[in-house]
């Protein structure tokens, strides 16, 4: 069954299963009951990331709280994409941007990357986990992607599995068509790296080029923004190689 876009999705924690029952958080419950106005007997649809999503009924509308009873399952649950998305974390606003739109194209892991150029040390795991929350909510997706907390670019070649084909966006490429470099890939255990807002350094393209793993592609001729390169580059190895 298609997902219903129409009806109002909710990512919950608690088990689904038919006539199961249980109280939603105060943010959840305030936008249902303050913004959405639901009154008992309306329906959205919840999922989990585990049993699916499920068509639920609002039992009840309390001063601090709504109930909600599942009722039929509308949508089994999905594997996790198998597609590993690495990214170097940039700018707070563009960042919120880049992990929903790689949640919307399918990636499976969210691993964030630290390389020479990378402007912040640190980021907060849980807002990267709301906005894939987000995302998953706006676009009907029920595998929710597993985000993990920020290692070395060090770190993460040295723990990469080289049975998954690597594919990094490499701004000093000589060529300005990817299409028939990822044409030759055949792969079909898959990884994504996009760099930081000032690019790999000369110590990390040598790296890379030098592991029989990675493969690297141009993404045209213009210099794009790292949230823009990421989104242009899901697409084009998703036009490709195919969905993962």
């Amino acid at each position: 069954m298609r997902a219903n876009y129409k009806m109002q999705r909710l990512h919950v924690t608690d088990d689904l299963a038919g006539g199961a029952s249980f109280m939603l958080g105060r943010d959840q419950s305030h936008y249902l009951a303050n913004v959405l106005r639901m009154r008992e007997g309306a329906e959205v649809l919840v999922f989990n990331g585990r049993h699916g999503e499920w068509r639920a009924i609002v039992d009840a509308v309390a001063k601090k709280a709504v109930s909600l009873r599942c009722e039929e399952q509308t949508r089994p649950q999905p594997p996790l994409p198998d597609f590993l998305y690495a990214f170097a974390p940039i700018k707070a606003g563009r960042l919120d941007y880049l992990v929903q739109k790689a949640v919307e194209m399918g990636a499976g892991v969210l691993q964030p990357v630290r390389t020479h150029h990378t402007q912040l040390s640190k980021i907060g795991r849980e807002r990267l986990e709301a906005n894939a929350l987000e995302a998953a909510e706006q676009c009907g997706i029920l595998a929710v992607p597993e985000v993990r907390d920020m290692v070395t670019f060090d770190a993460m070649l040295s723990g990469w599995d080289p049975a998954r084909r690597l594919i990094f966006c490499d701004e000093s490429a000589e060529t300005n068509n990817p299409l028939p470099i990822l044409d030759r890939v055949e792969e079909r255990l898959l990884g994504l790296l996009v760099g930081p807002e000032g690019g790999f350094s000369e110590d990390e393209r040598r790296q890379l080029h030098a592991l029989p793993f990675v493969t690297s592609i141009p993404l045209g001729p213009r210099i794009l923004r790292a949230d823009t390169a990421a989104v242009a580059a899901l697409a084009v190895i998703q036009a490709t190689i195919g969905d993962w």
